[in-house]
This record gives structure tokens, sequence and C-alpha cells, in this order.
């Protein structure tokens, strides 16, 4: 029978479904356009990174190897030689800047000076030179004059803008100004302007905005009654003339204006075509216009049957490309597969020929980068070999990838070259990259580096490690030597602790470069050798003990960045030594750290700070060397308030302050410290607040006196208060906690000003400081609880009752996570106000939508069904029970979790009958999330109230013949089995007639549900005497080992191997054997699948049972058992 329902019109609810289809694809790209953010690579790149755009993408693959490296010469000795001009011309300009210095205007000679003087040089003369003369009495030359010196005059008509006219007095006609006269349409009287006009009225006529109305448009908007199409009169005579079209404004042929969005109806409007139905492809969410330079030939309407075969497979290889690149999420993965299974068919140079121009597009957006990556890496896995001759433009498209700012596209990046590496071979690849090492660009060298680093991980190092040898011993080219170094660190960097097996090997390699005559050849070889310290520490010590000495004299010779390298390698290798060297080490070069204290440069900073944490930290370092030449000028030069404001600086600066409290003690840092919690600057006093945090937290405030630890509770409750509503609350809450939790009982003193303070903040009219407060609580409930100061909490929680009624969710949330600190910590008995008032408040609640106040909320009602379920009435727990279905459709999976957990505690407090009721209710719903979670819930039900109690409801329940509730209550028979584990031998036998059913049923769905259900069944009653009955239930879930399904599938490949785990594998062997050497390859698939699935789980157990073979004559298939021991 038809249900009665009222829905809109279907006319409507078409047009609504064409606009989804038309923004599907990003609805909130618009959005972020407005607030400045674009997806397209190419506006976010930086300028480092658009040099990628001047690498030629272009490759002739018949060159040979030396062929490629003459032209890779030619190319550098070419920008050599430019660079060299440039610096010569340069240098020449400056020199005659020099000679004859520029002529400033205070430095000539007066006008009335120079006219005095004869000369013959006639220089340009200024009205500021004059001498100031009456013009009223006359002069001889009338100087040039200017309409702005004038006294204005009223003209005699009003009839026209005035203007000068000659009757001014003097003795000649003032300067006429265009702009003085009234505007008049003017002939065309040049050839030139009539183009002009012609061309700026065609692009008028053609803008799709200015075209008249059709009648076809007319009629679809106008109805058709009521309404008359005139006639044109006979006399009437269109203005075509160009003089009359010029009164009106041109529209502009260049400047801003606004881009049309690049969907599918707007690409159709401007090629003529309709875009969004692509012969071979279907129906596209958008279609940009620069689209059209790739897949234009798609659009052409030419048939199939008139093209080549190349052709052909061209516009094939588009189809997918185009699919994968602008498609649905399903048309997207089937582009995919047809490319990866037929590129062989294709082949490599057909694809990359259409692959690689795509990623280079200059309105390439991230997602499509990405799809088109994940296209070329299974192409590349593929065609192997085969992509060799396309190494080259591969590497030169995928290499900027690896300096990106994003780290998704840099591990794009490896991953591409890792599988290029793999499919052409080290050969292919270091010939690709050999002619760019000693490339005149930096950027194509640091690429080229990376990309020789990600190769050497994906081949091995030993492999590479020979050819990185001879790039870094290069003596024709220091960038060769250069790039070798960089290729060290970078592979350092990559691998990590790989490079263990190697380290001697990449430190001879580099070791050598530390005295190269270049300066910055010395500095990336300092870089690699602190990547490679880094990268083994803690072991590797006897590798470095060859290049100590060089280090060491460097950081004597070298003073800015590269003293920054060999500081860094230095302060790197220390860690590695032991305590006496370590100790020796740190000690002379403290002097030179602190001397750099002072430093501005950001890039020495942050390797200061770096070395100073890896030197503090070394064993042979005493704290009373560190507490006298180091804490002074370290507090003295980093804790200053234009630190705290750069994020990395201060993250370095943290880190080195708590390896200093670790070696000296905590007192004698936080001492330092708490004077800045007092600081006016708020990013100096959050950087305090951290760092404390990170101290307590480690140390602990044992060694902190009366006075220090008074200074301490003042600063970080003042720090607390001060803060602004827009600063982080979490560091000044994480700060207040970490303080208050260390210091135990010696707090108790200061909670009664903690607690006024947190309970006036909570009625303060700011929502974020009483969140803040609200958190506070939280976090300090339970050392009020330690120190006995029970008043205070019953009053707390008082305060916090009376705001339940908090407007703002956030705020709410963080009421209901301290109310629930509260009842934590003082118990069911003890809370005021009473459990049995405080529930009933929170019931409304849970229907809030908000996610951190359900998840609260669900804890606290939880929290009290389990510890105070007496306190409340049956009635009330129901009402509660009734609001936890809402939250079964929670998108949080915690709030989920504590739904169904709650249920289970309301199960045992009230009993399982109405929970069952109305979770049983809750199985007819068609929500399948609501369903799985109320099967969860029925199971926990059952756990918390013995199975006996709740089985024979479920298995009532399964007659009701309907399906959603039937796969409901298998799904929850599943659940119980798999929670109760060995206590279901005692409900096998009962559960088994609902079993067969299931599995017998056409439904899929229903014997996959028993197939779960069988499998933990199975496993959690192995060895309890229950064979019988799982041999029978195997029996009926053997035939379905057939299934498409890959759902289905699973669930009987797991039950088949959990009843090998009940049953023996012998068992189950006898099944498998039958199918082994079918005739049909279907059958012999699945019935291997099951075979490899117990040998690897009992493949010992499986040889008493193997079938034996009778010997043939020429083969013996017997083996004694002296043959096994032998």
């Amino acid at each position: 029978m038809d249900r009665f329902s009222y829905t809109a019109p279907q006319a409507f609810i078409d047009e609504l479904r064409g606009i989804g289809e038309e923004d599907r694809e990003d609805p909130f790209k618009e959005l972020q356009r407005a607030r400045g953010i674009s997806r397209v690579i190419a506006e976010n790149e930086s300028d480092y990174e658009k040099r990628r755009h001047a690498r030629d993408v272009t490759s002739d693959e018949s060159l040979s190897y030396s062929e490629s490296l003459k032209k890779a010469q030619l190319e550098k000795e070419k920008s050599e030689l430019l660079h060299k001009l440039r610096t010569a011309e340069a240098d020449k300009k400056e020199e005659e800047g020099e000679r004859a210095p520029r002529k400033r205007r205070w430095d000539q000679t007066p006008a009335h000076v120079e006219e005095a003087t004869p000369s013959g040089n006639a220089k340009r003369r200024n009205r500021w030179d004059e001498t100031p003369r009456d013009l009223a009495a006359g002069v001889a030359q009338t100087p040039r004059r200017n309409r702005w010196d004038e006294t204005p005059k009223v003209a005699a008509g009003f009839g026209e803008t005035p203007k000068v006219t000659s009757s001014a007095g003097f003795g000649e006609t003032p300067r006429r100004s265009r702009w003085d006269e009234t505007p008049v349409a003017r002939a065309a009287g040049s050839m030139e302007l009539q183009q002009q006009t012609d061309q700026q009225v065609a692009v008028e006529m053609e803008d799709p905005r200015n075209a008249y109305m059709t009648d076809d448009e007319l009629d679809a908007l106008l109805p058709s009654s009521g309404y008359t199409v005139m006639e044109v009169p006979a006399s009437y005579i269109p203005i075509r003339t160009p003089a009359r079209k010029l009164m009106a404004t041109p529209a502009s042929t260049s400047g801003f204006h606004i881009p049309e969005a690049s969907t599918s109806a707007a690409v159709a409007a401007a090629v003529g075509v309709d875009v969004g139905e692509v012969p071979g492809v279907g129906a596209l969410p958008f279609f940009k216009q620069d689209d059209m330079q790739h897949f234009g030939k798609l659009l052409d309407g030419q048939s199939e049957e008139e093209l080549g075969a190349e052709e052909r497979t061209e516009r094939a290889i588009m189809r997918q490309l185009l699919k994968i690149k602008n498609g649905t999420a399903a048309m997207r993965k089937a582009g995919q597969r047809q490319l990866a299974e037929r590129a062989r068919t294709w082949g490599a140079s057909a694809i990359f020929n259409q692959m690689l121009p795509l990623l280079l597009a200059p309105s390439l957006e991230e997602q499509e980068r990405h799809v088109l990556v994940k296209a070329i890496n299974r192409v590349l896995f593929r065609l192997g070999s085969l992509v060799r001759p396309f190494v080259r433009r591969i590497l030169t498209v995928i290499e900027p990838m690896l300096v990106s700012s994003d780290a998704y596209a840099r591990a794009e990046g490896c991953e591409v070259i890792s599988n290029v590496s793999k499919a052409a071979g080290l050969a292919a690849m270091v010939a690709t990259l050999r002619p760019d090492v000693d490339h005149a660009d930096d950027y194509v060298r640091n690429t080229t580096a990376r990309a020789l680093a990600v190769v050497a991980s994906a081949l091995g190092i030993s492999a590479v490690l020979p050819f990185v040898r001879a790039v870094c011993a290069s003596r024709r080219s220091w960038q060769a030597r250069h790039t070798g170094c960089r290729v060290v660190q970078q592979i350092a960097e990559l691998v990590r602790a790989g490079v263990l097996p190697h380290l001697r090997g990449l430190v001879a390699c580099v070791g050598a470069a530390l005295g190269d005559e270049q300066l910055r050849v010395r500095t990336a070889s300092a870089l690699a050798l602190a990547a490679l310290a880094e990268a083994s520490a803690p072991y590797g010590i006897e590798a470095f003990d060859d290049v100590l000495r060089p280090l060491w004299a460097g950081v004597g010779q070298h003073r800015g960045r590269a003293l920054a390298a060999f500081l860094k390698a230095i302060g790197f290798i220390v860690p590695l030594m032991d305590a006496e060297h370590a100790g020796f080490y740190a000690r002379e070069i403290v002097p030179v750290l602190v001397r750099e204290f002072a430093t501005p440069d950001d890039a020495m900073r942050t390797v200061v700070l770096r070395v100073v944490s890896q030197c503090v930290a070394a064993a042979g370092v005493s704290p009373q060397f560190v507490r006298t030449d180091v804490l002074p000028g370290f507090m003295a030069a980093f804790w200053v308030r234009r630190m705290a404001l750069d994020r990395r600086s201060s993250r370095h600066v943290i880190a080195a302050t708590v390896e200093l409290a670790a070696k000296v003690g905590a007192s004698d840092v936080v001492v330092q410290l708490v004077s800045e919690l007092k600081d006016e600057s708020e990013p100096l006093r959050r950087m305090a607040l951290t760092a404390l945090t990170q101290i307590v937290d480690a140390q602990g405030v044992l060694d902190v006196d009366a006075r220090l630890e008074e200074r301490l509770v003042d600063g970080v409750l003042y720090a607390f208060q001060e803060q602004t509503a827009e600063g982080d609350g979490a560091v000044a809450l994480a700060a207040l906690g970490a303080a208050v939790d260390a210091l135990g009982l010696r707090a108790r003193p200061y909670l009664p000003q903690l607690a006024s303070a947190l309970l006036w903040r909570l009625g303060n009219q700011s929502p974020a400081t009483r969140q803040q407060a609200a958190d506070a609580v939280a976090r300090v409930a339970p050392v009020l609880r330690k120190c006995g100061e029970d008043e205070l909490l019953a009053r707390i929680g008082t305060v916090l009752y009376e705001c339940l009624g908090e407007e703002y969710p956030e705020v709410l949330g963080s009421v209901l996570g301290a109310l629930t600190a509260v009842v934590d910590v003082i118990g069911m008995a003890d809370m005021r106000p009473p459990i049995g008032e405080l529930l009933p408040r929170l019931t409304p609640i849970l229907k809030n939508r908000h996610e951190k106040v359900q998840q609260h909320c669900i804890e606290l009602v939880g929290r009290i069904a389990d510890r105070g379920a007496e306190h409340v009435g049956a009635r009330e727990w129901m009402r509660s029970c009734f609001s936890l279905l809402d939250l079964l459709r929670a998108n949080k999976k915690a709030i989920r979790r504590a739904s169904v957990s709650t249920f289970g505690y309301i199960a045992k407090a009230i009993g399982p009958q109405d929970v069952l009721a109305t979770l049983l209710n809750n199985l007819k719903v068609q929500e399948r999330q609501n369903r799985v979670c109320t099967t969860v819930a029925i199971a926990i039900v059952a756990e918390t109230c013995a199975p006996f109690t709740v089985l024979p409801v479920l298995l009532n329940e399964y007659r009701v013949p309907e399906l959603n509730v039937q796969n409901g209550v298998l799904k929850a028979v599943s659940f119980l089995f798999e929670y109760i584990g060995a206590a279901g031998a005692d409900y096998v036998a009962s559960i088994t007639p609902l079993l067969e059913d299931a599995l017998t049923d056409r439904d899929l769905v229903h014997r996959q549900q028993a197939a779960s259900a069988i499998r933990h069944l199975a496993l959690g009653v192995s060895a309890r005497g229950c064979e019988p009955l799982v041999l029978h239930l195997l029996n009926l879930l053997w035939p379905n080992v057939f299934e498409a399904s890959p759902h289905a599938i699973r669930a009987v490949l797991e039950a088949i191997d959990s009843s090998r785990v009940c049953l023996g594998a012998g068992r189950v062997l006898l099944y498998v054997l039958q199918g082994l050497f079918h005739p049909a390859r279907r059958v012999r698939e699945v019935y291997w699948r099951i075979y490899n699935m117990m040998y690897v789980g009992s493949q010992p157990a499986m040889v008493a049972f193997y079938p034996p073979i009778v010997d043939d004559p020429p083969n013996t298939y017997c083996r004694h058992e002296l043959d096994y021991v032998l």
C-alpha cells in the first residue's frame, strides 16, 4: 500500500539536481577564492619555485650520453659567458659613474648669473631661478605663461564650458587645452580612428552581455498569453554610423575584467559545443577553458572511423586523462584502471606525450596534480623498462616537486622518482642526472641532488655510492663537488638510520671537501656531515675520526653562514662521543657559542640554539660549567620579546631552555623564568609558560624553595588571568595545571586564592573567560580533593550547576567537562547539588548538536550511571535512554562509543528489559550507522547483564519479517559472541538454529552476518567441547566460498579460518583438497586461497593430513622419517 507523502514539484527537484551536478566538485571554491585562498599551484609558488618554468622540458631521446654531456657543457659555458658579460657591463657603468659624478641642481650656477655670463651653451632655465617681476608694467619679452597664473574670470555666457579667450590683455593668445572645450562628436577623419572604432564596435557586439535577446529567449522569459509581438515600423532605420556610436562609452579591450567562471556552460558558449557531454567520457563536473588546449580534439566532432591508428590511440588516452583530471570519483577510478591496463598496448610515448604537458599546465590545481601523479605511478609499474627513453622528461617535470613547500607534494615527488628508478634502472638514472650535476643554475643542481638521494634510497646506497664519490672528487667543476655534498646531505635526511652500514663511505666522500677552495663547497660539506651525524645518532663516532680536526679548524677560520655549518657539524658529532671527549669538545666550543649569542642572523641563531642543546646534554659536561658559563648569557640573549614573536625561534629557545634545566636543575632556570611571567608582552609570557610546563613536567619542583614556589604560583596565575581572548588559552591552562599538579599538597595555601579567581571568572561577561575558567576547574579539581578542600569543591560544583544554562556551546562543553571532573573526585553522595537533581538538567542538554557538548554530557551521564545509578529513578533513566538514541547518529566516533557504553550502565542499573525494548525498536530505522551502533549497544547490555537475559529477546525479534531487523539481530549476535568470548560455549546450541536459518537465506547480507557471527563464536569456544556444532555450521558455511561480493567473501574466509582454529587444520584440509585441482580456474583460485591461508596459520599441523601419493616408476614420492632427520 502506498504511503501518503508530500514533496516538492518534480520541476523544482530537477532544477535542484541540475544545480547540484554543476557545483558538486568543490562547493567552497568560490568562497576560498574570495578569501584569497587559491588551490592553483602556480599562484601559491614562491619565486624560487617558479624557476622551474625556466627549464627546458622538451628533450631529444635520440641524443647519446656523450652528446647530452656536450650539450650540457655548451649550455654551462654559455651561461657563464653571459654572466661575465653582465658583470663586466655593470662594472663599467659603475666606473663611469665614479669618474663623472652626477651633477645636482643645487650645484649649478643660478640662471641669472648664466645670462650675465657670455656662453655659447644655452641651458634650460627654471622658472624658480628668475627674479620676480611686475607683469603689469610690461616687458619687452613676455615669458611663457601658464593658465594657473591667471585670475579666474567669468565667461560672457553660460551656455558652454568657460575657456580662456584672447582678450586677456597679454601679448599673445593663451594656450588652449582640450579639457576646456565642450565635448562634441568628432567625425572620423582619419583611417586609423575609423579602424579603431570598428574594432571597438565589433568587441562590443561580440560580448554576449550586449547581444539582443532572441525570439526564443523572449518566449521562454515571457508568458505565452497576454503579450503581442510588435511589428517593426517601416520607417525604422537602425543607427549604424560610427560617428553616432562614438557618443556611447566604448567597451574597453584591456584592463581589469571579471574572469568568467570556468564551468562547462561557459566553455560551451566559448567554443560552440556542449562540453558537459564529451564523446566517450560522459558528463563532467567542470571543464576549464585551459583544458581546451589539451583536450580540444575530443570536441571537434570528427568520427573515429576517419582517423588513423595513432590518432585513435591519442584520443583514447585523452579520454582517460580527462576522466582522471576532471571526472568524478568513479570516473577517476575507471580512468586510472583503464590507463594502467592498456599502458603497454598504447605505449610509453603516446601516454607521456599527453600526460606530462598536463602537469605543466599553468592552471593545474593541487587535487588535479595528485590524481595525475597517482596515474603516473600506476603507469610506471606497468611499463617497466619501457620508460627509459622518457626518464629525462619525467624527471624535469617531477623534480620541482622535491623543493615544494607542500610536504604532500614532496612525498609524491619522491614516490614517482623512486618508481622511475625501479623501472628504468640505475644506469638510466645516472646517465640522465649526470649532465645536471654541474649545471650553472643552483636551482637545477638542488633538484638534481634531491633526485639522486631518492634514487639512492630506492635502489640502495651501495649502488649509488661510487657515482657520488666520483662527483665529490671532481676536479673540473666546483659545482659538481657542491652537488655531491648536497646529495650526501639529502641521503642522510631521507634514509635516516639507514646510512649506518655506509657511514664510513659517505663521510669519506664529503670529508675531503672541508678543505676545498670554494667556500660554498666547504659549507655544503659541513652541512652534510651534520646531517650524517644526526641520522646515525647515537652510533658511528668511529666514522667521524678523520674529519674532527678539519671541522675544529674550520670553526676558527670561518664566519657567518659557513661558521654556522661547521658549528652544526661539531654540535651533532659531540653527542656521539664518550663522556670524556664530549666534555672536552663541548667546553672548547662553548666560548664560540656564547660569542654568537648576539648574532642578528636567524639561521645562525637557530644553529646556535640546536648546538647548545646538543652540547649541554652531553654526558661529560658538568652542571656547574653550564650554570656559570652558559646559562647567564643564554637567558640574557634569547629570553627577549623579539625572540617570542617568531614561532620557529621561540620553539628552539624553549627546547634549549628545557635541556639547560635538565642539566643544572629546575630551580636555577625557573627562578629566571618567573620574572617573564609578568612581562607586558603576551608572546613572551606564552613562551615562558610553555617552557615552565615542559620543565615542571620533566623535572618536578622538588628543588624549588618556598619563596620561588610563591613567585611561581603568583606568576602563573597572573599570566592565566591576563591572557587575551585572541591568545592561545591552552598554554596558560597547561602551565597552571602542571604547576598545581607538581606542587601537590604544597599548593594548599594557594588554593583559596585560585578558587576565588576561578569563581569570579566563571561569572565574567566574556565567553572566552568563562570557558578558560571552566577548563581550569577541570585541571585543578583532583588537587583540590587531594588537599582536602571539599567545601571549595562543593561550592564550585554548585556554581557550575548554575552555569548549565550557558548559551555558548563551547563554554557549555567546558562547563560540563569541569562538572564531570568535580563529580569524579567528590563522589556521588557528597555532590552538591544532589545527583537526583543534576541528571534531569542533563537530559535536555543531550539534544544539543554541538560535538563538544555531546561528548562531555554523555561522559557525565555515563559516570553517574556507573557510580551513582541508585540516586536517580528508573523513569529518568528511560528518558535518558530515548535521548541517547539520537547520539548513536553522531559523526564523532568517541560520542557513539560513549553512548553505547552508557546503555550498558543504565541496563545494569534498571534492568535490561526496558533498555532492550528501546534498542530493538531502534533496529527498524533506515540509517545504517544508527542500526550498527544499536547492535553494539545490545551486545554491551548482554555483556553487562549476562547473555541469558538478552538472547531470548534476540531470538524472538529475529522472527520479525523485516530485513533491517533480522540483519541487526545477526550483527548483535556477532558482537555479543565477540564480547563474551569463552562464555559463549553455554549458548552455542541455542543460537545454532538462528545461524542455520541465516546461512540458508537467499539474502546475501544474512549469510555475511551469519559468517561474521560464526567467526567470533568459533574463536571463543575453541577447546570448549563445541566442535560438533561448529562442524555443523561449517558445513552450512562452505557453499558460500564462491561469493563474488568482497565483503561477503572476506567474512566467509575469516569464518573458515576461525573454524580451523576450533576444529584443527586437518579437518578443514579435507574440505580444501577437494577443489585444489579442479578443472575450473575460478574454483581452483578460491581453494588455493584458502589453502594458502591455512598454510600460514597451521603449516606444521597440516603435514600429517596430506594424502599419500603413490610412486610411479620414474618418480618416488615416499619420504621416510630418517630422511627428515638427515
